[in-house]
């Protein structure tokens, strides 16, 4: 169904056009997924770099259940996979949405679409290259003595998931506050004024969302406070842009 305006679509051709939307996203995953699927290991063993750099030597990684060997790197390829598809997913997303926007507003999601996902990435990115050999060259460097090193697979894949989840959410602030100041429910000086709050909920948030050291609490709270700041500034542009407008 094509995803031109529609001043007269029922409620069941909006459903029907939602179907075909997200019908051409899993597909769109699939995809991607069945590209993938052959180097699942060798993904897998890139994911585990951080890691096995910074063990001992001789220290290797283990599975405890019969099947890690297989699930955790086919695991691993289907969320890296959504990842990949995310722009084709975004964009089905813009589709259906865009025949109810306004000129203005489309003028605003498209970017905010693309930002999002650059933002995303860059989180995980950040995740990957700058936190993990960190932590883990922490984690390894105080295990205590007589203790072997010795992680599950499956245990260290949910653990990076979960951190990279965390980071590629963090780093969507300057998005969230861009549209809480564009649907008025405040504003940049409003948030200016909160800017102590948001420090030490930025730490809080860091605590909960990594691993008990500070380190890894550190390295997600700064970023954020930073991106709260880009948030704020292109907020501003935007308000001073209206501000002229009227």
């Amino acid at each position: 169904m094509s995803s031109t305006p529609k001043t007269n679509a029922t409620l069941f051709d909006h459903l029907l056009e939602l179907r075909n939307r997200l019908l051409r996203s899993v597909v769109g995953v699939l995809v991607v997924f069945c590209s993938l699927a052959y180097f699942a290991q060798d993904i897998y063993q890139y994911l585990a770099q951080p890691l096995l750099s910074t063990m001992p030597s001789g220290a290797q990684m283990i599975a405890t259940d019969v099947a890690s060997p297989f699930f955790a790197p086919f695991k691993l390829t289907i969320v890296l996979s959504i990842f990949i598809a995310m722009p084709y997913i975004l964009y089905q997303v813009w589709s259906f949405v865009a025949p109810g926007l306004y000129k203005n507003e489309k003028r605003l999601v498209a970017p905010l679409m693309f930002g999002s996902t650059l933002l995303f990435y860059s989180g995980i990115a950040f995740a990957y290259f700058v936190v993990f050999p960190v932590v883990f060259a922490f984690f390894t460097s105080v295990a205590p003595e007589g203790v072997v090193i010795a992680t599950d697979i499956s245990s260290y894949l949910d653990f990076v998931l979960k951190l990279f989840f965390a980071f590629g959410v963090a780093f969507e602030i300057p998005i969230a506050i861009i549209l809480m100041c564009w649907t008025g429910i405040t504003s940049p000086n409003s948030l200016r004024a909160k800017r102590p709050y948001i420090v030490v909920g930025a730490f809080v948030v860091g605590m909960l969302l990594t691993p008990p050291d500070v380190i890894s609490q550190s390295m997600l709270a700064i970023p954020m406070l930073l991106l709260f700041e880009l948030g704020i500034i292109i907020a501003s542009l935007h308000h001073k842009e209206d501000d002229e407008d009227s």
